[in-house]
Parts: structure tokens; C-alpha cells; sequence
């Protein structure tokens, strides 16, 4: 396929478009800043009049797109003033959005977060695991994913061919990011994530996977690795994190407390960078 990646400079973006360029599909990113060359073109996604163009065709790039993988955003919160977060990931989102539905781009894939399932967890889930059931926005990023979801859930019924995947990544760490595991045996360490993460090779994975099992309609998915960053079983994070809070089933010892099984059942997702190994190497 002819892809478009937006945010292709980024963590996750730089690693989507190696991994979808090594599966043999023509990749061209969109970013405010990337490498020169004939796979990258900088647009300046908060401009509507250029995203659009950007879709329809570039000069020298492309001619029309098969799909697109929306990863650009302000990353976190506290970059910018709070207002700044909100106003900069929202004007994105619909622009994109909407620029790839008005350009007849039916396939897309886009970057939700843990953010909007309750994240920094200070008010106790519902239940653990928790899973896509849960939504919950706590700041102005997360507040951001809330709503693109709900956009997007509107967006799929204005024509029943598109297809919408929105993969709700955890905390992205890129390899050579491993060092502060190193803290694994304390409790506090990654709290505000619930011990959450996932390599940058592996979100990778998930977007790939989602491009292939593209369906009309929209679809969530949460996407973490299947165990805790955490040396501390995870049943003892459960006690000491949320005291009354139900686990659903019985928890392995160091599974994560964020549930990737519908991932799992619906892409065939399972991280294979975890960190035992890769701080370990």
C-alpha cells in the first residue's frame, strides 16, 4: 500500500515507517521536521488547506494514498500550557481525519492512548485489568484521545466503507530507553501507568497489524507489552495500588494490570520486546 504517517519523526513514527517500509509498502511521512527525501514531506498539520492537499497528492511523492497512520500529536502534557495541548491535538486530529475522509482515503489507523482509560489512575478503575471498557480523562491530552474516539465512532457512519483502527498505546519506550528499569523493584516505579509499557518496535507492530485486519468500521484496541515493568508480582501491585478494587480472573505473576486480550484476539498482537530482556542485553 501508499501510506501516509503522520508524526513520522517522532518515537513511534520513526518506527512505523521502518517497519512498514520493510514489509514492502511505499511510505511518505508528514511531519514538521524529518529527514530530506522522497519518503518525507513536512506539513504543517494544524493548516487544514495543507493536510488536505497533502492527501490528495505531492509532487515528486505521491498521487494518492491507500491509507493513513495518524501518530502526530504534542506527546504529553506539560510540553506546552495545558489550552496549547488541547487546541494543537484536536485541530490536528480532525484535520487529518477529515482530510483523508474528503481525499477517499478509507483506511486509517490512529494513535488513542492510555490516557483515555484513566491514566494517571489517582481515582481506582472500575475493575483489573482494565481494558477498553474503561474510559476515563484526567488532563487535556487524554481529554484530547476521549474525543477523537467519539469522532471517529460518528466519522465510520458517514460512509460504510471506511474503516477506522485507533490502538490505545501505553508509555512508548524505544530501545536504549531501558536504563530506568533499573527501578523495578520499587513500588512507586511507572504507578501513574499501572506498570505499563511497550516497545516502540512493538507499537509498531500493532500498527501494521491493524493496516492488515482493516475492516469498515471502528475498532479499539489497548496495546502494552503482557507483562508489568515491574519486579513486584502483580497481584501485590494490585493490593497496594487499589485496596477493594475486583481483579477479573486469576492475575499471573508479573501480567500486566492493562489488558491487551482483545488485541491479542483481534490482530494477533503480543509484544516481543519485553524489558527483562531488553535492560538485561
Amino acid at each position: 500500500m501508499r501510506i501516509a504517517v503522520t508524526g513520522s519523526s517522532g518515537k513511534l513514527g520513526s518506527a512505523t515507517v521502518e517497519r512498514l517500509r520493510s514489509e514492502g509498502h511505499e511510505v511518505v511521512g508528514f511531519d514538521l521536521a524529518g529527514a530530506p527525501g522522497a519518503g518525507f514531506t513536512r506539513v504543517d498539520l494544524l493548516d487544514y488547506g495543507q493536510t488536505l492537499d497533502a492527501m490528495l497528492g505531492v509532487t515528486a511523492r505521491h498521487a494518492g494514498l491507500d491509507a493513513v497512520v495518524h501518530l502526530a500529536a504534542i506527546p504529553v502534557n506539560g510540553l506546552v500550557p495545558d489550552a496549547t495541548t488541547f487546541h494543537n491535538n484536536m485541530t490536528v486530529s480532525f484535520n487529518v481525519l477529515f482530510a483523508a475522509f474528503r481525499a477517499g482515503v478509507r483506511t486509517l489507523v490512529t494513535a488513542s492512548s492510555i490516557t483515555a482509560m484513566g491514566f494517571p489512575f489517582e481515582t481506582p478503575p472500575p475493575s483489573l485489568p482494565v481494558d477498553e471498557e474503561y474510559t476515563s480523562a484526567n488532563n487535556t491530552y487524554g481529554l484530547v484521545k476521549v474525543m477523537e474516539e467519539a469522532m471517529i465512532g460518528q466519522l465510520v457512519g458517514w460512509d460504510d466503507r471506511m474503516s477506522v483502527t485507533a490502538l490505545r498505546f501505553t508509555n512508548v519506550v524505544a530501545p536504549g530507553e531501558y536504563a530506568t528499569f533499573a527501578r523495578a523493584g520499587e513500588p512507586d516505579y511507572r504507578r501513574d501507568l499501572i506498570g505499563s509499557y511497550v516497545d516502540s518496535r512493538d507499537g509498531a507492530l500493532a500498527v501494521s497489524l491493524a493496516l492488515a485486519a482493516s475492516e469498515p468500521g471502528f475498532e479499539l484496541y489497548t496495546i502494552a507489552a503482557p507483562d508489568s515493568g515491574l519486579a513486584i508480582p502483580s497481584s501485590r501491585l494490585a493490593e497496594l495500588w487499589f485496596p477493594g478494587v475486583p481483579v477479573r480472573g486469576v492475575l499471573g505473576e508479573h501480567e500486566s494490570l492493562l489488558s491487551t486480550r482483545k488485541a491479542q484476539e483481534g490482530l494477533g498482537f503480543r509484544a516481543e520486546h519485553l524489558w527483562r530482556d531488553e535492560y538485561r542485553s
